[in-house]
């Protein structure tokens, strides 16, 4: 089944500043991709994709 993802990271003034980052990584239990998500501020969104394993 598909995952359908609804966010409204850009309504209103307090979400204009936010980045919703999604990084694909492989499992090391079964090798199988999984992803990794996670919302940050976008002025930390280049820290965020390198400390997200």
């Amino acid at each position: 089944m598909a995952k359908k993802v609804v966010a409204r990271l850009q309504t209103g003034k307090e979400g204009k500043g936010v980045t919703k980052i999604i990084k694909m990584v492989r499992s090391p239990k079964t090798g199988a991709y999984i992803f990794k998500e996670k919302v940050v501020s976008t002025d930390r969104a280049k820290d965020a994709l390198k400390n997200l394993k």
